[in-house]
């Protein structure tokens, strides 16, 4: 098989809790603890948890909005992290984040034109007089029209600044795009369009994604290979078929449980988990889960489970499998 496109290897990202006059550091919040995923090029690769189960922080990290503090993130066979930011910018047009939220990632200010274009002159990819024609061709992929590159951010509904936010990053014909729940703040037509709209580009330009999401009714419809985060770490990962067909972990359980079947008849038993996720700067000792979950005996409380591939790269961190 050929070299990853992307590797991370035991990713730690953490974020100092400081307290007092002297602004003392008296804690980490482990946002990102030890995780590790590789992407080929065309695949994606769906990140799905709970909110503040770490996954926009991992986005994060590879593209070095937020530094790392311990692990190794591959790009193409180079550590990102070891890079000066110069270097960076050479890379960063291969390496695109769609953010979360359509409405704040635009500048109000800005026209739609001006907005997509701008990274083309920063990185020096076209000259000035070529920028308009490039960005009303990238508009079009998106399924936008050329009259909308003179219009300004609140004349479009979020599906549209959905697509804005595609044409942005793809303007710069990257080879891996970080989705972050692209789908998640619209309606569920929309999404559906979204969905089909990644899934063409990606036909067209060979393109790899990581895309994350809470939704796994999302995740099932694009994803090649799936990892589940909680609390930080990687609970499980798999090909998409094998995971929904045979869910290892309890929490992955609880989360395919909560998808909605289109026909009544074939319910699935719902899985109700009790409690809120555990705070981030004293995650529990053990299994994390293991303050949720259903069927937790004691060495879930004393030991950390060792994470086992289980066949076919179905890998789960777990004392019950």
């Amino acid at each position: 098989m050929a070299e990853p496109l992307l590797e991370i290897e035991h990713l730690k990202t953490y974020f100092p809790v400081r307290q007092g006059l002297m602004n003392r550091t008296v804690g980490h919040v482990k946002a990102v603890d030890d995780i590790s995923i590789t992407i080929h090029e065309g695949e994606t690769f769906g990140l799905v948890g709970e909110s503040g189960s770490g996954k926009s922080t991992v986005g994060k990290s590879i593209v070095r909005l937020t530094e790392k503090t311990d692990g190794l993130i591959r790009f193409q066979g180079v550590d990102i992290h070891s890079l000066s930011m110069q270097e960076v910018r050479r890379i960063r047009p291969q390496l695109q984040l769609i953010f979360q939220d359509p409405y704040s990632s635009l500048n109000p200010r800005i026209r739609i034109g001006d907005a997509v274009g701008e990274a083309l002159l920063d990185h020096g990819l076209a000259a000035e007089g070529e920028v308009r024609d490039l960005v009303k061709e990238v508009l079009g992929a998106c399924g936008l029209s050329s009259y909308h590159i003179d219009r300004f951010p609140h004349e479009f509904s979020g599906g549209q600044r959905q697509r804005i936010g595609i044409a942005r990053a793809l303007v710069l014909n990257p080879k891996l795009i970080i989705a972050d729940e692209p789908v998640s703040a619209l309606d569920v037509s929309i999404q559906a369009q979204i969905i089909n709209l990644f899934k063409r580009l990606q036909q067209e330009r060979g393109l790899a994604y990581l895309f994350i999401s809470h939704d796994l009714s999302v995740v099932e419809h694009l994803c090649d290979r799936i990892g589940v985060m909680y609390l930080g770490s990687m609970v499980e990962t798999g090909p998409r078929d094998e995971l929904f067909r045979n869910p290892l972990h309890p929490y992955t359980k609880a989360l395919l449980s909560a998808v909605p079947v289109p026909i009544p008849k074939l319910k699935r038993e719902r899985i109700v988990l009790k409690g809120d996720i555990p705070s981030p700067v004293h995650p529990p000792a053990g299994c994390k889960f293991h303050t949720r979950c259903p069927w937790v005996t004691d060495i879930c409380k004393q030991q950390v489970p060792e994470y086992r591939n289980m066949g076919v790269n179905h890998y789960v961190a777990c004392h019950l499998v």
